[in-house]
């Protein structure tokens, strides 16, 4: 008796992915990245600006404050 072997139609609950949804998987964490380094570039930005004006102080807290909200909802 000999055996034969039978290919078993992939379907997506199988657990194997193909190459082109690990292709956008991969552009998917790349612009994340991208996107969190930019915002983290922008963070560190604010910090480092000084001003004695109370407007400028407060619209500066506010867009720290976007910022890390923008950072948080990526995490």
């Amino acid at each position: 008796m000999g055996s034969v072997l039978q290919q078993r139609e992939v379907t997506p609950g199988d657990g194997f992915v193909s190459d082109e949804q690990r292709r956008l998987a991969e552009q998917k964490r790349a612009e994340r990245a991208r996107v969190l380094q930019n915002l983290n570039l922008q963070r560190e930005n604010i910090l480092s600006q000084r001003t004695s004006s109370p407007a400028r102080r407060s619209a500066l807290e506010a867009a720290l404050a976007q910022i890390e909200a923008q950072i948080a909802n990526l995490g």
